[in-house]
């Protein structure tokens, strides 16, 4: 699986940070540098655009990312809603 993100100072980002999960973007990042560090895991790939988001998600199969609702409908990508 490989998981994609939006650049840190991305609005979308920092907004899927705060809402989603809960956390500041800074402390994403902590993590997946600690997981990176230690050797337990892969860093996510940054994305620059929500064009760049869907077409890296929609060309790799298990990809993962996040995008605002309304840019969601795509039809090589699954979406799942979160509230």
């Amino acid at each position: 699986m490989q998981v994609y993100v939006l650049k840190e100072g991305d609005a979308l980002h920092q907004q899927f940070c705060k809402d989603i999960l809960r956390i500041f973007p800074h402390q994403l990042q902590a993590g997946w540098d600690r997981l990176v560090f230690s050797g337990t895991g892969e860093a996510p790939r940054v994305v620059n655009s929500k064009e760049e988001m869907i077409r890296a998600v929609s060309n790799y199969p298990g990809a993962i990312g996040y995008l605002f609702k309304e840019d969601s409908s795509h039809e090589n990508i699954k979406s799942i809603i979160v509230e």
